[in-house]
């Protein structure tokens, strides 16, 4: 009979399985993770300081912003210096606390996009009643709601995979803690875990994306049925930035968490995490203040503010 020893310790791929890559990944990611840092941390600030922007919409993105800070910093520090030390051994606990803090906060955001896209939608459909509906404490409301649910599914996730048994090999093919090179390394039959928790991430996922076309179902409804073409592109101005985070969020990360663990690839995995988990909390800054006026305002007045 197979001696079967419970492991205690992984061990992170890391950025790039091949060695000669290792330096030139980690320097990239050092200055990507910087980049974002600094970016959210700019739009946090503007939005603080900038009473113009104490909206519905810039209130949610420092949220949106916050949880990006947190997220990013979640996986690529850890990756960073483990690379750099040459030490890639992770713990159960500190993987299974990894997991859990990157599914929460993913999955905030999901709910964030929600709230902001029928926040958007309110503000076109229903202008004269916006302000009266999405009140400073409704605005509180859908934060702790997206907060809430995102302890209880990361909660769930967690369980489900850290109650598999894991006893070798204890390579994660990853450069943090993910559910899909986890589930590969149970010694045991995941496909009912695996089951569980794709329907899971599938009913949060679709629901909220179900949410989130609807929402912009109404406003393209409404946006057309506007007579001036100025008064067309102002009112899908308002919503544009937010729309390419759609886009960008749903395009990258669905895909890793809807696909079954079987025909899971390392490569990819760590392709497409790059561009969930750290080109997202990247970009976003830039989409929300590249073609956003107020935003650029805000911006430039917390420059001459830090500067003089």
């Amino acid at each position: 009979m197979t001696n079967l020893t419970a492991v205690t310790a992984f061990l992170l791929r890391g950025f790039s399985a091949v060695p000669e890559l290792q330096l030139l990944s980690t320097a990239t990611f050092l200055l990507i993770y910087l980049a974002t840092v600094l970016g959210n941390v700019t739009i946090v600030a503007a939005v603080t300081h900038d009473a113009r922007l104490h909206t519905p919409m810039y209130f949610f993105l420092k949220h949106l912003s916050l949880v990006d800070i947190c997220s990013v910093s979640t996986t690529l520090p850890r990756a960073l210096v483990a690379t750099m030390l040459g030490s890639r051994e992770i713990s159960l606990c500190a993987c299974a606390s990894q997991l859990f803090a990157f599914v929460c906060l993913g999955s905030m955001e999901c709910f964030l996009i929600t709230s902001m896209a029928f926040d958007r939608c309110l503000a076109i459909y229903k202008p004269l009643v916006y302000t009266a509906i999405m009140s400073p404490q409704i605005c509180v409301s859908l934060v702790a709601v997206a907060w809430g649910s995102g302890l209880l599914f990361s909660a769930f996730h967690t369980a489900n995979t850290f109650s598999l048994p894991f006893c070798g090999p204890n390579v994660i093919e990853h450069f943090f803690c993910d559910i899909p090179p986890l589930m590969r390394l149970a010694c045991a039959n995941a496909d009912a875990h695996e089951a569980v928790g794709s329907t899971a991430s599938g009913c949060i996922i679709m629901s909220c994306f179900a949410l989130t076309v609807l929402s912009y179902v109404r406003i393209v409804a409404t946006v057309f049925q506007i007579h001036s073409t100025a008064g067309r592109w102002k009112a899908f101005s308002t919503c544009s930035s937010h729309l390419a985070t759609v886009l960008l969020f749903y395009g990258t990360g669905s895909s890793a968490y809807m696909q079954p663990a079987a025909s899971y690839s390392p490569m990819q995995g760590r392709v497409a995490a790059v561009f969930y988990s750290v080109l997202t909390p990247t970009l976003n800054p830039l989409i929300y203040s590249l073609r956003n006026k107020d935003m650029k305002g805000a911006l430039k007045k917390l420059y001459l503010q830090v500067r003089f």
